[in-house]
């Protein structure tokens, strides 16, 4: 059989073109809660009891008197900042065939770059984005709501708007703070840019669109903040089948308080230690570098990440799960 002219030409790659899947994702984890630089991995920070700064104490003195006295308690929690680590080979072999398109440097240093961003963006929903370390926890359901319950914020009878004010009067009686950060997952902000309240609301401003600041002035917060990473939790294996692709952050929301900054006697829902104290990391505790392993025959793209999350105050988290069906 005759070969045919596609079988005696093989097809050169564009120059100028490749697909890749580089997330364009919004990254929170070190946007909700300050970060604070340690540089020493591990250590101590204090806990002021809350109950002693909200008594009202003070006594008339008569002359001559004590006057009335008390005082406040701390204890300390610990802190340690996990280093992880992830690479990339290319080998000699790789390099030398490798077409220019491919910038095989630029390519690798993103693959471990954006591995690094979304392993620290899934330890943050892991660690913040769930109902277990908040004081109050909210649930969305479909029927009537009870105490500690809100009608789902797809439902267009639900009152989304009065929700988030409730909570954040009852935080505010709680702790003295009043939330300025709400987390939502992408389905729920979906479902609330279809709410009747919104849209109501909104339908009259420049561009009747409603945006997340225009969002923030309605529910009474600082900044609303919508998480958009994706991640593929199927295992890893030649084939696509296996893939099974799902939004890091589910159907729910957090709102919370976040300091502005760090700093001592400064309360926040929670704080993430950054060992900035690590030769050549960044201000989050992170580097990438490149070396050679002579013994593979191949230069090495490591990226490091050095940090540990902790929530500082429950109290000053409220967490909404199922809001949407």
């Amino acid at each position: 059989m005759l070969p045919v002219p596609g079988d005696m030409y093989v097809s050169a790659a564009l120059t100028n073109l490749s697909v890749a899947y580089m997330q364009q994702a919004d990254y929170i984890a070190d946007k909700v809660f300050p970060v604070v630089p340690i540089e020493i991995q591990g250590g101590k920070y204090f806990v002021y009891r809350r109950g002693d700064w909200f008594r009202a104490e003070a006594k008339p003195r008569a002359p001559g008197t004590e006057s009335a006295g008390s005082g406040w308690r701390v204890s300390t929690a610990d802190y340690f900042a996990e280093q992880y680590a992830f690479h990339v080979d290319i080998n000699d072999t790789q390099r030398a065939n490798a077409l220019s398109q491919f910038r095989i440097e630029q390519n690798n240093t993103n693959f471990v770059t954006q591995n690094m961003l979304l392993t620290r963006e899934y330890q943050w929903a892991s660690k913040y984005f769930v109902a277990t370390p908040w004081t109050t926890q909210v649930t969305g359901v479909t029927g009537v709501p009870t105490a500690l319950q809100v009608k789902r914020w797809d439902d267009p009878d639900s009152t989304p708007i009065a929700d988030i004010k409730l909570y954040s009067l009852i935080m505010q009686r709680l702790t003295g703070y009043r939330p300025n950060v709400l987390v939502l997952g992408p389905d729920v902000e979906l479902a609330l840019e279809q709410h009747p309240d919104f849209i109501d609301r909104v339908k009259y401003t420049q561009r009747g669109v409603i945006t997340k600041e225009l969002a923030a002035a309605l529910l009474g917060v600082d900044q609303v903040l919508v998480p958009s990473a994706v991640i593929n939790s199927g295992p890893e294996t030649e084939s696509a089948a296996n893939d099974n692709f799902s939004f890091v952050f589910g159907k729910s929301a957090l709102l919370a308080y976040s300091a502005p900054s760090p700093g001592l006697e400064v309360a926040s829902a929670g704080y993430t230690f950054a060992w900035t104290g690590l030769f050549g990391s960044s201000a989050f505790g992170s580097r990438i570098s490149k070396f050679r392993m002579e013994h593979l025959k191949s230069d090495r793209i490591e990226g490091e990440m050095g940090y540990d999350m902790e929530v500082i105050a429950p109290d000053l988290g409220t967490f909404f799960s199922t809001l949407v069906s």
